[in-house]
């Protein structure tokens, strides 16, 4: 991570209301995501100071709320954005995810790899929407586009989902 960046998040949560664990995988994937979130990324909200900025996402009457103070807890602004938008790709993520996980406890490495394209792919383009629903908002680059989606994921989960 580029540490000297004014432009990067150095805290992250999840709203813990929000947050349904599903699987170990499902929080493996929280956990991981958030890791390599603040070890490397770039977000810069749009007309604001400079950071480091700490984020907090919620979800709020169906729609992500992005909360985002400085490093020092001064707020920055909060961001609302819908999550139909999301729908889609967040179902058809978990559906290749469920696949992926079951593969690997038993199928042919070119399965495994086969599912593991598919997943990546999905999260290419649910990143990239990410990137287009923040355009104007907040600057991000891909990968932490890419980050935020696998927690957004996570929030956006329902009591009645059900992932194997």
């Amino acid at each position: 991570m580029n540490e000297t960046s004014p432009f990067r998040i150095v805290d992250i949560s999840l709203d813990e209301r929000s947050v349904i664990r599903r699987t170990p995988e499902i929080d493996h994937d929280r956990s991981v995501a958030i890791f390599d979130l603040l070890e490397d990324n770039h977000f810069r909200p749009e007309g604001t100071a400079e950071g480091p900025y700490n984020l907090r996402l919620s979800i709020e009457e169906g729609r992500l709320v992005v909360d985002i103070t400085l490093g020092e807890g001064d707020p920055v602004g909060k961001h609302i954005l819908s999550l139909r938008p999301f729908s889609r790709v967040v179902k058809d993520y978990f559906e290749i995810c469920a696949s992926y996980y079951d593969a690997i406890k038993g199928s042919s490495p070119q399965k495994i790899e086969a599912l593991d394209m598919a997943r990546r792919g999905i999260h290419d383009e649910a990143a990239d929407l990410l990137k287009d629903r923040l355009e104007g908002k907040i600057e991000v680059d891909i990968d932490t586009a890419r980050r935020l989606f696998t927690l957004i994921s996570v929030l956006h989960l329902r009591p009645d989902a059900t992932i194997r």
